[in-house]
């Protein structure tokens, strides 16, 4: 049986289908031509297209999706469709933190084509650096067997090369927060691949893997991975704060 799973945590529009650790069908969708991500208009028409590539939804056993962090509608709207998906055809649904899912796509770029120069790198681990917005990342480390080493967290990218600086090895680093704040980090020894490198962006594939070598095999609650409130939250907040001065 298939595995359907996607992820709108970051600006790409990612959708796969496994097949007993095969890729049936993946695509990943950049920015439309006005600048905006693609999630909302067109999501449900790849799952649609993949789940066909398939042989339909009879075939598909599970239901996965990315929990972020990352952008906060592109995660409400890829659980959303999870759940409408997981309702309307009664198949189970687990999610996967979007951080692992772009370790996991490192580690097996790394054991695939070693990157240049980053052969000792890897002893130091992985760190996934997500832009965050507001001049902060969504950051986590990993150890060279994809055990989380530091819980994902949000930070400046200063705070997180000094927090890098602790390290007794430098990590090799990749996301779209590693590309915008290469100089911070690679003022700390950190090692980042080009900006074109697809290892700074998140595959399906692996948030298929991830959800198969659950035990439980999905079928849980989908809790979102915000790290830090909403814009929306953080407004109400100061606002509150500003009356009662």
């Amino acid at each position: 049986m298939a595995v359907v799973g996607f992820d709108t945590a970051t600006a790409d529009t990612a959708v796969c289908v496994l097949r007993d650790r095969e890729v049936v069908h993946e695509e990943l969708l950049g920015l439309a031509p006005d600048g905006s991500p693609r999630h909302s208009t067109a999501l449900l028409a790849e799952v649609e297209r993949a789940v066909a590539a398939a042989g339909g939804w009879g075939e598909v056993s599970l239901i996965t999706v990315g929990l972020g962090p990352g952008s906060f509608t592109g995660v409400r709207i890829g659980i959303a469709t999870a759940r409408g998906l997981a309702a309307s055809t009664g198949l189970p649904v687990s999610g996967v933190c979007t951080l692992d899912a772009l370790d996991r796509g490192m580690r097996q770029a790394c054991s695939a084509i070693p990157l240049p120069g980053t052969a000792e790198q890897r002893h130091g681990g992985s760190l996934v650096v997500m832009d965050a917005r507001r001049e902060e990342v969504f950051a986590a480390l990993y150890s060279a067997d994809g055990e989380r080493v530091w819980e994902p967290f949000v930070a400046s990218p200063e705070v997180l090369a000094e927090r890098v600086a602790t390290l007794p090895e430098a990590p090799l680093a990749a996301g779209s927060g590693a590309v915008r704040f290469r100089d911070e980090l690679a003022s700390r020894g950190v090692d980042i691949p080009d900006d074109a490198n697809p290892i700074h962006r998140v595959a399906a594939r692996h948030v298929c893997a991830l959800a198969t070598s659950v035990a439980d095999g999905g079928g849980g609650q989908l809790e979102p991975i915000y790290i830090r409130p909403p814009d929306a939250q953080r407004w109400r907040e100061r606002d509150t704060s500003q009356r009662a001065e």
